[in-house]
């Protein structure tokens, strides 16, 4: 068997809807199974006017405006006419990319038809109460997920650091890599742009401070806004970019009025608006790889990242940047004003984490995935059964 035999059913609560970077790195996975020659199925919520269009094969799946955040949906339901459709289709292996209702369902189905079950891991749901006042529903919350990804044959993660959380955790006996990749004609030094960074009003001599990301909450703008006051207040000259959209976007300029928002950039305006930056901070705790991370390195600067699943995985301390506890404003802001006051230390730094990212090409870690698929297919076709359902405390 090789990867021409695979028919991938892929369930996503958001393949293309509103970017991020899981989906489009779903989205990179399906190009390259379908130009390996693999059949692939995707079923996923839809609306008119999406993110991007599709990679693929993309089956709506009906879903309801997700309650306090309307720009994402929860599906609820695989309606007959999808079920009919996954018959029709008959894959050999399901991919299920959320512990939601839609993940649940998809899992349920495999198992009744004796189909292997990989599930990714994107982000660390647990954190989320944390963010919104409810810290003590973070057992519930990975009690929850244990019990979804007990379910399923393995599990992969996008870092070795997030692996290794989700074998302590206990998530499942079957924990792989599936890490992410950098597009590097997109992400490189030379596509820095000083005329660009004038046009937002930063002179070529200002020293800039840059968060890329979805400007959410658990991104830790909370973080990012208290150690930049604490740089104002040490007298310590700087900018900030913040390139990125969302809800609390309102919120995050009123905490930062002398920041420049840019706004969303994508493709090659992505990589024009990183490579202007002096350096990435990145004080969130929820990515379980840190795609920006990994661009932002790819783009020649030094990161400040907290130690956090995923920046473990690409931040040496001290090498190409710095990890700093989570939540530790004075640390952050130390690591920071080091930063803006060393021109010779951000230039050394910024060029290490370039070659660090030379380790990632997308097609090499896609095979990864596809490895995966294929040992379960095999596994299955020799016998194998699916993991125990039982109850996990």
């Amino acid at each position: 068997m090789d990867v021409t035999h695979l028919r991938v059913a892929l369930f996503s609560g958001n393949y293309n809807y509103v970017r991020d970077g899981a989906n489009q790195a779903l989205n990179r996975l399906v190009g390259y199974l379908l130009r390996q020659g693999a059949a692939v199925r995707i079923y996923s919520p839809v609306v008119p006017n999406p993110a991007f269009p599709p990679t693929g094969d993309l089956v709506g799946i009906p879903a309801l405006p997700f309650p306090g955040r309307t720009e994402y949906r929860a599906p609820l339901l695989i309606p007959p006419s999808v079920r009919r459709d996954i018959a029709t289709f008959a894959p050999n292996v399901v991919h299920v990319a959320s512990p939601e209702i839609l993940g649940h369902r998809a899992v349920s189905l495999a198992r009744r038809r004796s189909i292997p079950v990989v599930a990714s891991v994107h982000t660390r749901f647990e954190t989320y109460p944390r963010y919104y006042g409810l810290a003590f529903l973070e057992p519930l919350v990975e009690a929850m997920l244990r019990r979804f990804y007990r379910r399923c044959d393995a599990i992969v993660a996008p870092s070795e650091s997030m692996a290794q959380l989700l074998r302590e955790q206990r998530m499942s006996f079957d924990v792989g890599i599936w890490t992410r990749g950098v597009d590097r004609t997109v992400f490189n030094p030379a596509r820095r742009d000083l005329a660009w960074r004038r046009s937002l009003g930063i002179a070529d001599d200002a020293v800039t401070i840059g968060f890329v990301g979805r400007l959410v909450m658990e991104k830790g703008l909370d973080v990012f806004s208290d150690a930049v006051d604490q740089l104002e207040r040490r007298g310590v000259p700087h900018r900030v970019l913040v390139v990125g959209d969302g809800p609390a976007r309102d919120w995050f300029q009123r905490r930062l009025p002398q920041a420049v928002f840019a706004g969303f950039q994508g493709g090659g305006d992505l990589g024009r608006a990183v490579a202007s930056m002096d350096m990435l901070f990145n004080p969130s705790v929820t990515e379980t790889f840190g795609n920006v991370t990994l661009e932002a390195m790819a783009a020649g600067l030094p990161v400040v990242a907290a130690v956090a699943t995923g920046s473990q995985s690409l931040v040496l301390d001290g090498v190409n940047g710095r990890l700093i506890r989570p939540g530790a404003i004075e640390a952050f802001a130390d690591a920071l004003q080091y930063y803006c006051e060393k021109p010779q230390a951000r230039a050394a730094s910024g060029h290490a984490g370039e070659r660090i990212s030379e380790r990632f090409g997308w097609d090499q870690v896609n095979q990864a995935l596809v490895d995966t698929y294929l040992r379960l297919v095999r596994q299955r076709a020799a016998g194998g059964t699916p993991p125990r359902a039982s109850p996990v405390p």
